[in-house]
């Protein structure tokens, strides 16, 4: 048994019909049961409940043990002076006010619904399951379960929120800097997404500019930070880039000390960093102002339009610098574009916005929902069980539940695990 669930109980008043007693056989009546506090102090604030006829208007709080009182040193505290009920799982020590009277006690063990008592046991089950409810998942409502989706989407926003003010602040408040730092790093995808974010701040965005207006000593910053011209290669263009970068170097007092290498291990060619570093430096060398494209884009084709260029004419025929293959144009996919927009672009468009104070939810929803779903096993999982994901603010929100809830068996704070218990009768 764990508090949260008493918690539970006590907020949605998951009680048998007939009549209530304190453990001092005090008739009780709850007039309200007060609101869920989610802070320091008592749990529930602003109750009002009738013991014996008299109406006490204050606080509640809940312990799976009365004796947990002194336990958590709350005798102690003045914070739950104002506690006018005592909500227990099992009653083993009497509760006093700082005056020595008896502060009324309700034992719940034996008045939670049966039903509910057995779908929570359900829930927290030892059995090894993906996520707790998967055998009852399929259960909850269409109208329940896309409301919930919205909210767990702006949440898996915020979280992204707050690394994206740490490195706000780490560029000194230059947005421009923070769009390079992210979609540096999202070029690299998942396997190289720590090397190219290394790359991205191993160099100020100042010299980014100073080199964006030529795209060969733009793709020697980037290869020459990323520690890729460092061999011995006969290759002409490997040559320029590295001659190119040995004079950036020295006008820049550059370094790359801290960057983390690139892999090229186990990835599909067009994946390879040396065709993303390229694609990067084309991007950059051929859009200013990024970050104001951004905010200024409203839809998906939008986006397409200003993120669909190709790597340089060398690229055509080669993966890696002088290895030669078949001629194929290295353009960035909608597909990758569609990953930029969600694990960039849409994250950097809500955090700006909150800066400003404005509300733009909606737009991001929107935007999002033009977006498929996203390919992965939690997506799929779910969508096994019910089919429940058509978009990628949906797939984000998955993604969310199940780190966040699922993961962690936040049942009892999660609306899926509410309805569940919910509709135990």
């Amino acid at each position: 048994m764990k508090e949260d669930f008493l918690h539970y109980v006590w907020k949605f008043q998951k009680f048998d019909v007939g009549s209530f007693y304190t453990s001092n056989h005090e008739s009780l009546h709850i007039k309200n049961q007060g609101s869920h506090n989610l802070n320091s102090g008592p749990d529930f604030f602003n109750a009002q409940i009738e013991v014996d006829g008299q109406l006490w208007a204050g606080n509640v709080e809940i312990h799976l043990k009365s004796s947990d009182w002194y336990a958590h040193a709350h005798d102690t505290d003045a914070a739950y002076d104002n506690v006018i009920l005592h909500v227990v799982w099992e009653h083993d020590a009497e509760i006093y006010r700082k005056d020595r009277s008896v502060i009324p006690t309700f034992v719940i063990k034996d008045r939670v619904l049966k039903n509910t008592l057995k779908q929570y046991h359900n829930l927290f089950s030892k059995d090894r399951k993906w996520i707790p409810c998967e055998n009852n998942f399929k259960n909850v409502d269409k109208f329940t379960f896309e409301n919930y989706l919205e909210k767990l989407y702006v949440e898996r926003l915020q979280k992204k929120e707050n690394f994206l003010l740490k490195e706000l602040k780490d560029t000194q408040n230059h947005w421009e800097s923070l769009v390079f730092r992210m979609l540096c790093k999202n070029f690299g995808l998942k396997v190289n997404a720590s090397s190219f974010f290394s790359i991205s701040k191993s160099v100020d965005f100042s010299v980014v500019k100073k080199c964006s207006d030529d795209l060969l000593t733009l793709e020697a910053l980037l290869f020459g930070q990323a520690g890729l011209l460092e061999e011995e290669n006969q290759d002409a263009y490997f040559s320029q880039l590295k001659s190119k970068y040995g004079y950036l170097k020295h006008k820049f007092q550059l370094n790359n000390h801290n960057v983390i290498p690139p892999k090229f291990f186990r990835l599909r060619p067009p994946n390879f960093p040396t065709i993303r570093l390229a694609q990067f430096a084309k991007l950059y060398a051929s859009q200013g102002n990024l970050f104001s494209k951004i905010i200024d884009c409203k839809n998906m084709a939008d986006f397409y339009n200003l993120f669909t260029v190709s790597a340089s004419v060398y690229w055509n025929t080669h993966y890696n610098f002088g290895v030669t293959s078949s001629e194929r144009e290295k353009f960035v996919t909608n597909n990758f574009i569609d990953l930029l927009v969600i694990n960039t672009i849409i994250p950097i468009k809500f955090c700006y916005s909150r800066q400003l104070g404005n509300d733009m939810i909606e737009e991001i929803l929107k935007l999002a929902a033009q977006i498929p779903s996203e390919k992965n096993t939690i997506v799929s999982k779910f969508n096994s069980l019910k089919k429940t994901c058509y978009n990628a603010y949906q797939s984000q929100a998955l993604l969310q539940l199940k780190n966040e809830y699922c993961d962690k068996r936040k049942c009892l704070q999660c609306a899926v695990g509410n309805a569940l218990l919910g509709a135990a009768r």
